[in-house]
């Protein structure tokens, strides 16, 4: 972050613009809705401001900009189109340490304005440090979309009741669960979504019966995907902002784990070739323990929790001990990556069905149905099989696949550093040491693979 966001209280404060045209109007309107005391300093003034003068919303200099005016000012907007005069304010006021803004010179400023949303008490800024406003308000427009106007009311409702709501529960963290819960409810959703209208009555009583039942905690089993944030699903990203702590394994991106609420705790529990952070025993116990404390887990997995990635086994130890869970299925790696890489797992001229295995060695051996696999018409998907590469490739060649058979390794396949190496059984070894590729990678093998030349979209 080049600039730190924060929210001014300018009621009633004094803040002075210079400049009178249509570029000072907009920031004039922007500091109005916030109450601020505005001066203008300015030669002329176009005709809104003129209207704006009479009817006292504030207060006009005509006249140049000089070093005196900044005396009581708690905030200053540059808005001329002269650039010396410009650069004149900002440098006058930053010898004051007065914040200042020059419109359109990211240069020149010391604190930018943002796109606004404003659902007051709820207000959302968003900003490009200046360097591109036209995104920003871009996704303001996308911003906007989403939240209904009835978010003003509910947050004026929710700060009225503030006070009362602490009395009732002691801690931060019980009074969030408690909100959390109220906006969950089926009544208030449909209020937000504008298909029920509801009175502040109603919507207080509603806040009093929906008390805490347990204290008890939950655990979320999440499937993190392959590594694009992007293909999260609503329900992973929800639960991902309520959570307590974050257990996250190896293969979970950090643009994923970026998306978890920052005040949570983050526990990693990776496993990598004869190092495990944890034994899968310990975390079972783990998520146990944290869940009877009364937290809200979050235990976040590459791809899908439920192949290859031990979800069973946690929830099975949930489940013995009583403990309340969801499970939110991801995008397995074998489906992410494999369009990612321009390779569909089936096909009618190509494969008619699709094996997944992992490619787990024990002992230095990797023991599979390789008569199987290696029989023709089908696609086989390897996880955590780079290591195993050249054993692969020997053994199907050995139960009768063909040495051209078509292969590809990706390698952190859906994210900007993703790689793809292509080849046949009889050469892709090579090939991927000579690119040095590095877990975490996905083997792809079968006549689908030939398709990537004809389907390959993303880089």
């Amino acid at each position: 972050m080049k600039s730190f966001p924060i929210f001014i209280n300018l009621i009633h404060k004094p803040v002075l613009v210079v400049g009178g045209g249509d570029v000072a109007l907009r920031k004039i309107d922007m500091l109005l809705r916030a109450d601020a005391k505005i001066t203008v300093i300015a030669s002329k003034l176009c005709n809104e401001l003129k209207h704006y003068e009479k009817l006292k919303k504030i207060q006009v200099r005509l006249k140049s900009f000089e070093k005196n005016d900044l005396t009581h000012s708690v905030l200053v907007v540059a808005a001329t189109d002269n650039g010396k005069v410009n650069s004149f304010v900002s440098k006058t006021a930053q010898a004051l340490n007065i914040p200042v803004n020059v419109v359109d010179e990211p240069a020149l400023c010391t604190f930018t304005m943002g796109s606004i949303i404003d659902r007051s008490p709820l207000l959302i800024a968003i900003s490009s440090e200046g360097n591109a406003p036209v995104l920003a308000k871009f996704v303001r427009e996308k911003i906007e979309a989403l939240i209904p106007h009835n978010f003003s009311k509910l947050a004026s409702i929710m700060g009225s009741m503030r006070d009362s709501i602490k009395g009732r529960y002691e801690t931060t963290q019980s009074r969030r669960i408690f909100w959390e819960n109220f906006i969950d409810h089926p009544l208030v959703r449909q209020f937000l979504n504008q298909t029920k209208k509801l009175s502040n009555q109603q919507l207080m009583t509603l806040v009093k019966k929906n008390g805490i039942q347990k204290k008890q905690g939950e655990v979320f089993l999440v499937g993190g995907g392959p590594g694009d944030p992007d293909l999260l699903t609503f329900r992973a990203l929800h639960l991902m902002q309520r959570s307590d702590v974050c257990i996250y394994d190896k293969l979970v991106s950090k643009d994923v784990l970026n998306l978890v609420r920052r005040d949570a705790e983050f526990i990693y529990v990776g496993k990598e070739r004869d190092r495990h952070t944890l034994p899968q025993e310990k975390i079972n116990q783990l998520l146990v323990k944290l869940a009877k404390k009364g937290m809200r887990v979050l235990r976040l997995k590459g791809g899908d929790p439920f192949i290859f990635g031990r979800g069973g086994e946690e929830i099975e130890m949930l489940m013995e001990h009583k403990i309340p869970f969801q499970v939110v299925p991801g995008i397995t790696a074998a489906n992410g990556v494999s369009c990612y890489a321009g390779i569909p797992l089936t096909h009618r001229d190509y494969a008619q069905s699709c094996t997944f295995v992992t490619g787990h060695m024990k002992d230095e051996r990797l023991t599979l149905e390789w008569d199987s696999l290696a029989k023709p018409n089908q696609t086989i998907v390897i996880y955590m099989g780079l290591l195993a590469l050249s054993q692969i490739c020997e053994q199907l060649i050995k139960h009768g696949a063909s040495k051209g058979l078509p292969i590809a390794v990706v390698e952190q396949g859906t994210t900007s550093g993703q790689k793809v190496v292509s080849g046949s059984l009889s050469d892709i070894t090579q090939k991927v040491d000579k690119k040095k590729l590095q877990s975490p990678s996905l083997i792809i093998i079968g006549d689908v693979v030939r398709l990537r030349k004809k389907l390959n979209w993303f880089s």
